[in-house]
């Protein structure tokens, strides 16, 4: 994992490898300039006229969760084929569902108050009229979080381009998938994208038997032998040796005794497509974005970037979908600690917390800080002694009486004393942790968990090597 290195005046260098950075630190060479991301900044020179390689940042856009990879490029051979070195792994976990649920509780609030205290009040929707481009909140929160992350990541690294997935739902396709002719012209890419939905709402499992070490292939719950058709709502994932089994027999039938699994297939197949949805409209938005930038941006396909990742072996996730976004033929270095990203926001300005019915069941405090500490803060806590004897480094939870909960990648600690925290970083809306390498796809089979990793101290961020 590259470290960010900043000059003496602010301006964004070549990233560095860890023991190049610790060393750095440790001769008084440079200082932190910023824990997570990880930077440092030098202190004895400028490098401003150093010479720099060309830097692609790389975006996989999603709804719940957006892959970032900052990757070196390098073309190599007579055909000009491009080889990928990835410094960085990103993954930003977006809130944009929780803004929604916040909405709709406010504009029930506010109804209900109007239905009790202005009931006689003309109504003013037909004069609100919504301009050119808008978006939803909780779907514009996916767009300005990632333009708030690429400036941060320009500044601390010397961008010279961009790659963005521009992935497409088909879901008129999806709904209707006789449409074709005048009527309708479909790309050759509509069985890819299928598959890849299909793949996200299933999780990558069999239904059937829940395998997740062998190919999935695309399976109708009612046989299309007995009247089923190609909808959305009517496919779902299963192994060769179960789309076998079940040929043309009813789903009750096949699983007559696991009348529960029976359900919940049925249940997840008739599942909204929401997501798809999200993507489908944050997607040019975004684009655009990008290109504010004033950086090249190239775009690639969702077929292409699976392509891509199956043909190098690589294992399915978002950052590392991000590292085969567009035209490449080698990706390397992407076996590294991903940082996750999530999004907390900075707090509430409603300050009483209600009941189901709208009562108040408590208050929370007027101020945000106490004891020079803020709900977000990244901060060390070294307790000496008694029960929670230890050191705990993680993001902070306030109290006006000074005993602070301390969320650490192992779980939260609760009742720790503001004089044994010390901040090592302002809030700034995010929470940060990191999660062990993937390995290759054969190396990995049968094992689909992610181990969490600690969020590490200053100390041990420094000093972890290559």
């Amino acid at each position: 994992m590259a470290v960010f290195v900043l000059g003496k005046h602010g301006k964004p260098l070549m990233p560095c490898s860890e023991k190049r950075a610790r060393l750095l630190l440790e001769r008084g060479r440079a200082r932190v300039h910023r824990l997570m991301p990880f930077a440092i900044r030098l202190i004895d020179r400028d490098l401003s006229d150093s010479e720099l390689q060309p830097l692609r940042l790389k975006l996989d856009p999603g709804s719940k969760e957006t892959g970032v990879a900052i990757v070196r490029e390098a073309i190599f051979g007579a055909v000009g084929a491009r080889r990928a070195n990835v410094l960085l792994l990103a993954e930003i976990i977006h809130r944009g569902r929780q803004i929604s649920e916040a909405l709709t509780a406010r504009s029930s609030i506010r109804r209900a108050r109007r239905g009790r205290k202005t009931r006689y009040r003309a109504a003013r929707f037909d004069n609100r009229h919504k301009p050119k481009g808008w978006l939803a909140p909780s779907l514009r929160h996916r767009v300005v979080t990632t333009e708030a992350w690429v400036r941060r990541f320009s500044n601390l690294a010397p961008l010279q381009a961009a790659g963005v997935e521009l992935v497409r739902f088909d879901m008129q396709a999806m709904e209707n998938p006789e449409i074709s002719g005048v009527e309708y012209q479909q790309g050759t890419l509509l069985g890819y994208e299928v598959k890849e939905y299909l793949l996200a709402k299933f999780g990558r499992t069999c239904s059937y038997c829940d395998a997740v070490d062998r190919p999935l292939e695309t399976e109708h719950i009612v046989a299309k032998a007995n009247g089923g058709s190609d909808r959305v709502s009517n496919l779902t994932l299963a192994c060769r040796p179960c789309n076998e089994k079940k040929g043309k027999l009813p789903l009750e039938v096949f699983l007559g005794k696991d009348p529960a699994r029976a359900k919940r297939i049925l249940t997840r197949a008739k599942a909204p497509l929401r997501d798809a949805a999200a993507v489908n409209t944050i997607r040019f938005a975004l684009l655009e974005t990008l290109k504010s930038f004033g950086l090249p941006v190239e775009t690639g396909s969702g077929g292409q970037t699976k392509y891509n990742r199956r043909r190098l072996e690589i294992p399915k996730s978002h950052s590392l979908d991000a590292a085969c976004v567009g035209e490449v033929h080698s990706v390397l270095d992407w076996q590294q600690p991903v940082l996750r990203i999530k999004c907390t926001g900075r707090g509430s300005y409603q300050r009483t917390r209600l009941t189901a019915h709208g009562f108040p069941r408590g208050f929370l405090m007027r101020s945000k800080h106490a004891y020079g500490f803020q709900t977000g803060d990244m901060v060390k806590a070294v307790v000496p002694s008694g029960k929670k004897t230890g050191t705990y480094v993680g993001r902070v939870a306030v109290r006006a009486t000074g005993s602070f909960n301390i969320q650490t990648a192992s779980g939260a600690v609760q009742g720790i004393s503001y004089k044994h925290c010390k901040l090592i970083q302002r809030g700034d809306g995010y929470g940060y942790s990191f999660v062990a390498p993937a390995r290759k796809e054969s190396e990995n089979r049968g094992d689909a968990s992610r181990r969490a990793l600690s969020l590490p101290s200053l100390k041990a961020e420094v000093s972890r090597a290559n």
